[in-house]
């Protein structure tokens, strides 16, 4: 019985979904597509970007950025989701 012939690609993209290095990738993907996503100015007041157990944990030191990131969770979420194409952040939750 033959196998079917699949990629490089297919095969490793197949393999990282069943990886527990899955989650660490998704992380380093919203980190690095933020900028894009939030802007500029959200990107640089923005320390850290952590995606935990489907949490997306968004760090800042500035009050107001903090304010107006926590009336855009839904927004955010979604945001995420869409660039990684499936629904990975279940919470956005700023500190």
């Amino acid at each position: 019985m033959r196998n079917k012939v699949v990629s490089i690609g297919d095969a490793l993209k197949a393999y990282l979904d069943k990886s527990r290095f899955k989650p660490k990738l998704l992380e380093v993907k919203i980190q690095e597509n933020w900028e894009q996503l939030m802007g500029k100015t959200i990107a640089r007041y923005t320390e850290s970007v952590q995606l935990i157990d489907g949490k997306l944990m968004v760090t800042t030191t500035i009050g107001p950025l903090k304010q107006e990131l926590s009336y855009s969770r839904d927004k955010i979420m979604h945001l995420v989701n869409d660039m990684l194409g499936e629904a990975v952040v279940k919470e956005v939750i700023i500190k």
